[in-house]
């Protein structure tokens, strides 16, 4: 059995999950942070999903973005990587980054994930490089330190992830000032 995709209405939200209401089921549905913070309370909305099956539970996984979902099923093809790791890195850093990382054959974004050390991360990079293209976009490898430096400092992740889509220097410290103004203003 496979769960691909479900549609429904957002009946609630936390830091790791939503509820999705399709036709009178409420699916827990785990998602990263940059899609959780999108979904409102009533709205109705599309999941890309994975279901991960195991010993003692079935788990899926959902994005907002088939893109994203791709490429979490390519991170946990790596061995030591299972669906939780997967989703924890798509957390610590935007698909751009990571997959950047991976081409670029730079383990640094991996190893900042819990869960992820120097080994899994030059494993992932192995298996993965050939697979993975650099990815243009907004998001670059300053998006992870700015993210860090914004929770370091207090700042929950969903409000540091709002603040810094809406930054617009392109240098690390700027984008941090800039945030702060952000999250500051919006307090």
């Amino acid at each position: 059995m496979m769960i691909r995709r479900i549609t429904g209405q957002v009946i609630s939200t936390d830091e790791k999950t939503a509820v999705i209401d399709a036709n009178g089921v409420g699916y827990v549905i785990y998602m990263p942070g940059s899609d959780l913070i999108s979904l409102k309370e009533g709205d109705t909305v599309s999941a890309h999903t994975h279901l991960a099956i195991k010993e003692n539970a079935h788990e899926l996984y959902g994005f907002l973005d088939m893109a994203d979902l791709l490429f979490f099923e390519q991170l946990i093809t790596v061995s030591g990587i299972g669906p939780k790791t997967g989703l924890a890195m798509l957390n610590a850093a935007p698909r751009e980054i990571i997959a950047n990382a991976i081409a670029d054959k730079d383990i640094t974004p991996l190893t900042r994930v819990s869960g992820i050390g120097k080994k899994i991360a030059e494993r992932a990079v192995l298996e993965l490089h050939d697979k993975i293209e650099r990815v243009s976009g907004k998001s670059n490898a300053g998006d992870l330190d700015v993210l860090e430096g914004l929770k370091a400092l207090g700042f929950r992740d969903k409000d540091a992830r709002e603040a810094l889509k809406k930054t617009k220097s392109t240098s690390t410290g700027d984008r941090i000032k800039e945030a702060l103004n952000i999250l500051q203003n919006h307090a």
